[in-house]
């Protein structure tokens, strides 16, 4: 085990400020190595395909592209390298999200440093971990009743018939009290969820299933 060589881990956050103490913690343990940083989600693919981490630490909510939309993609393209998402947010849709995106492991950044350390290894070796608030979100989603035809989420349909109102990002965050990369976050989901590729598409779908009226 002596020779073995460390876990490859590579930060994507928009935060300098996290990444640098993400940095310093991962310099705390042998068996962990930095390869490489990424200040959104598009950055981190066009980054993880050359730097071939073995986990990715991701957060969730970042502009230009979100972390769950990364993760779904670069789980896409490099189905061996295993996303951690590690986010200051538990909301119910988001945990829903990343999982559902393929994240192995769900941790608020209020975890401890050797917690986060076991976490690394654990998604290395292709174990999952999950905080206690996001293992709660996913046992109340399994509770509630869901949409038969395409399992979208309370908050997703309200998104969806703002999106056929015509409202742009902005105004349904404004709307809806939330932050613009939060909307966009849902709007990915939808997309998703619907199997479509543009808003049009989803708001059509949605008026032919009478997910809105």
């Amino acid at each position: 085990m002596e020779n073995a060589r460390p876990i490859r881990v590579m930060l994507v956050d928009d935060h300098a400020v996290v990444r640098s103490g993400l940095s310093a913690f991962l310099l705390a343990y042998d068996d962990l190595e930095l390869v490489g940083e990424a200040a959104n989600g598009e950055e981190a693919i066009r980054k993880c395909e050359n730097l071939c981490p073995d986990v990715i630490l991701m957060d969730l909510v970042m502009p230009v592209m979100d972390g769950a939309t990364a993760t779904r993609e670069i789980r896409k393209r490099c189905p061996s390298i295993q996303v951690i998402a590690l986010t200051s947010f538990k909301e119910q849709e988001l945990v829903q999200g990343a999982i559902q995106a393929g994240a192995i492991g769900y941790l608020l950044k209020n975890v401890s440093a050797d917690e986060l350390a076991e976490a690394i290894r654990a998604a290395n070796v292709g174990r999952p971990t999950l905080s206690t608030e996001a293992a709660q979100a996913l046992i109340q989603v399994s509770r509630e009743p869901s949409n038969p035809m395409f399992d979208l989420t309370d908050r997703e349909l309200q998104v969806l018939k703002l999106l056929a109102q015509g409202l742009n990002n902005n105004q349904i965050a404004e709307k809806l009290v939330v932050s613009r990369s939060t909307v966009k976050f849902h709007v990915s989901s939808i997309l998703s969820k619907l199997a479509v590729s543009s808003r049009t598409e989803a708001v059509a779908l949605a008026l032919k299933n009478h997910l809105v009226s």
